[in-house]
């Protein structure tokens, strides 16, 4: 290879002999500056034709020319970046240019690269095989690859532009790189919080210190344009939380005496925590009555301020006066401070929107997604009026579907004034993955698990898992399908198969179990949602041993059985809408009728409340779970009864508490439960970029109702409660949460088999 000449020699030797010309002229006598030349004479071109550079010396034969004027022809012939050097001579009669043309790049290379790959970077440089080298262009490529770099956290990467020469004036471009190390965000302190400590604030933003797992997490290399993210992220967080003035004065970012990582600072001011003063509905204009929207408005006088709930009776006017058939109706929210009470009264003004009509919606960079998938997300069609707070609602809805990497929508003018074109601009990216891992749990032990997914099937916005695990004890192969948009409407339809085997190590039985099931699902208020379903099971009891229970002997004499049932399920929560910040809630009830030969009617509930308290710190969950399987003819069998694994009651073994068979101490399941979960999480004084809190549970509970026992005495038959406390390690890592669980019985029977520790792990590779 031949020797590599840096770029920025080439530029110099050019801007010198520019130079020499210029004084060469300058230094000749005033009375010989004035020339007249019967020819001209171009030297040194050789893929440039003549013509080509005497047009942009713009001399004729003939014509009187001075030094000044000979000194423009050669800059004019500079300027098109095609010649690294000019020389303009007169000799005589003749006017002689002599160009040193640039060569032409035959290739571009990048050397010291690891990070980044060689596509990667060369979508950042302008300079282009087979076109004529430019410095100028090499150096802007310098600059736009330190920029990558610098934007991925690497601030002190070198790039060193080099040409090879080859024969014909041609040359190799080679962009030497040394990376250098990632300049890692150090520390995230905040000055002016009161109300919030660092670490509850660090919590909300993306940008995270570096910590234990430096090498493997991405959110701690700085990043200018996460940090602006960020800045927003927290002036939310305090918004919503009634700091109505709150600001961020400035964010100090500096770098380590080592380069090394940054120092970044959030100077902010909280100023005072407002409620809602008076809450109303108004209207300027005669025809709408402004009493029939009061009843949607959910603000109510004394709740904490947000703009959140603002935004949100607003959205919910706005929908009514669709409904009413009032369109071009918009709602101006006017708010009035109270500063002596630290109150803010909001009135709902119902006032006259511009006459716009929403012409069409283009959508450009879909090339795999399907257009009605991105226009399902949109209320709006061509032909509605135009309504600004719809079209940020459906942006948030199709950037929410996980589909692209960036979604633009814009509105702008179409035909006429009074139309507009909203414009989707999306950039696609990955929604299918492949994985092969390992799972763990205390219950189940060691699994292999082998799983596909695709989020977007087709590009139709439709769901596929298919998900293989076999291990110690039990093997399952489940397929799931779902499509949210059925018939063009908010209604999800999905098919549920799974089929699984059980060689229980806590059992003296095996078990094969098989269930498919469709169903349907819909929104039925703001925050309930109901789903309803058909189901085909089959459940076998195999490979009995004869020490085990005669319960489950007789059950087993059935051999497999199939049954069919109906279903739903109502769930509400509240987090779909945020209606508090600080707390979520969660109801679940659902109902399943056997039908056809089994009658059985099998009740499941649940009962979740979370909240944060002390500045947001602790975190205080409350769950209260149960279920009932009731037969009206026959009975229930160890396939179809509740087993309370770790997940339901925590400090047992697999089958290690409920009613058991008092000879062979066989444990048989029951038809009812009931479990009382108290837990709190909180940290521990370790950095937070650690990713590792504590918590403390409580729960309470009993499994009990065998049903028909033919004869069998059966211990803990009936309700007899346990109580169990213990103490929790969360782990926060990239391959998925860690929960490690120390436990100790408070209130267990003589044959329950508690355990003292469990943990859950799950992870691919």
């Amino acid at each position: 290879m031949r020797r590599k000449a840096p770029v920025r020699g080439q530029v110099s030797r050019a801007a010198l002999r520019s130079a020499a010309v210029v004084l060469a002229l300058a230094a000749w006598p005033v009375a010989a500056q004035q020339f007249s030349f019967s020819s001209i004479r171009v030297e040194g071109n050789a893929r440039i034709p003549t013509g080509t550079i005497l047009t942009q010396a713009g001399i004729g034969s003939g014509q009187a020319l001075g030094a000044g004027a000979l000194n423009d022809a050669a800059q004019r012939i500079r300027q098109t970046g095609l010649f690294e050097s000019v020389d303009v001579v007169p000799q005589g009669s003749t006017l002689v240019i002599r160009v040193v043309e640039y060569p032409t790049i035959t290739r571009i290379a990048f050397e010291g690269n690891r990070s980044k790959k060689d596509a990667e970077l060369a979508a950042l440089v302008q300079s282009l095989p087979r076109h004529v080298f430019n410095p100028a262009t090499a150096e802007a490529d310098v600059a736009a690859i330190t920029a990558a770099y610098a934007e991925s956290g690497r601030v002190n990467a070198v790039v060193t532009p080099a040409i090879i020469r080859h024969n014909d004036n041609r040359v190799d471009l080679v962009f030497q790189i040394a990376e250098g190390g990632v300049s890692e965000v150090e520390r995230i302190t905040f000055v002016g919080n009161r109300s919030f400590g660092n670490y509850r604030l660090r919590n909300v933003l993306e940008t995270r210190q570096a910590g234990l797992l430096r090498a493997i997490i991405s959110r701690d290399t700085f990043s200018p344009d996460r940090i602006n993210a960020d800045r927003q992220m927290l002036t939310d967080f305090y918004r919503s939380r009634g700091f109505a003035d709150f600001t961020v004065q400035n964010i100090d970012v500096e770098l380590t005496q080592d380069r090394g990582g940054y120092l970044v600072t959030y100077n902010i001011q909280e100023g005072q925590r407002f409620t809602f003063g008076n809450v109303g509905v108004t209207s300027d204009l005669p025809e709408v009555d402004a009493a029939a929207f009061r009843q949607v408005v959910h603000l109510r006088s004394g709740e904490r301020y947000s703009p959140v709930k603002i935004e949100q009776d607003i959205a919910r006017i706005e929908r009514l006066a669709t409904r009413l058939g009032l369109n071009f109706v918009r709602v101006e929210p006017r708010i009035t401070r109270n500063d002596r009470d630290l109150q803010l009264n909001v009135e709902f003004a119902l006032v006259r929107g511009d006459r716009i009509f929403v012409e069409r919606i283009d959508i450009e960079g879909n090339a795999t997604t399907q257009d009605r998938v991105i226009r399902n997300q949109f209320t709006t069609v061509e032909g509605d009026p135009f309504n600004p707070r719809e079209i940020r609602e459906s942006a948030e809805r199709i950037r929410a579907l996980g589909y692209f990497a960036n979604a633009d929508v814009n509105a702008r003018q179409g035909s006429a004034p009074d139309q507009v074109v909203i414009d989707v601009d999306v950039v696609e990216q990955p929604t299918g993955s492949l994985s092969f891992g390992a799972n763990f749990s205390s219950d189940n032990g060691v699994s292999l698990l082998a799983s596909f997914a695709e989020r977007n099937f087709m590009g139709r916005g439709q769901t596929l898992n298919f998900d293989l695990s076999t291990g110690q004890q039990n093997r399952v192969l489940s397929f799931n399908f779902a499509e949210p948009n059925f018939l063009g409407r908010d209604l999800r339809f999905g098919v549920a198969l799974e089929y699984r085997t059980t060689d229980s190590d806590y059992a003296l039985y095996d078990t094969e179990t098989f269930r498919f099931s469709p169903s349907l699902a819909f929104p039925v208020s703001e925050n309930g949602r109901l789903s309803v379903y058909y189901a085909v099971d089959f459940g076998d009891i195999k490979d009995v041993d004869l020490a085990a229970s005669d319960i489950i002997q007789n059950e087993a004499l059935a051999g497999g059985i199939w049954t069919q049932s109906v279903g739903y399920t109502y769930t509400w929560d509240t987090r779909r809408t945020g209606i508090d910040p600080n707390t979520g809630f969660v109801l679940r009830f659902g109902q399943e009728f056997g039908v056809g030969d089994a009658s059985f009617v099998k009740t499941t509930a649940l009962a979740s409340a979370e909240t944060r308290v002390w500045g947001e710190n602790v975190t205080l969950r409350a769950t209260l779970e149960g279920g009932l399987l009731d037969y009206n003819e026959g009975s229930s069998r160890v396939t179809d009864r509740f087993f309370m694994g770790s997940r339901v009651m925590r400090g047992f073994e697999p089958g290690g508490i409920g009613p058991r068979d008092a000879a062979t101490d066989d444990a048989l399941g029951g038809n009812a439960y009931a479990v009382l979960r108290l837990e709190s999480e909180f940290p521990l004084g370790l950095p937070e970029e650690y990713g590792i809190t504590g918590g403390a549970f409580i729960d309470y509970g009993s499994l009990w109702n065998v049903g028909e026992t033919g004869g069998v005495s059966v211990l803990y038959n009936d309700f007899t409660p346990r109580t169990i406390a213990g103490v929790s390690l969360f782990w926060k890592t990239p391959i998925g949460p860690l929960r490690f669980n120390f436990t100790t019985p408070l209130d267990v029977q003589d044959e329950d088999r508690p355990r003292s520790f469990d943990l859950t792990i799950a992870t691919s590779f």
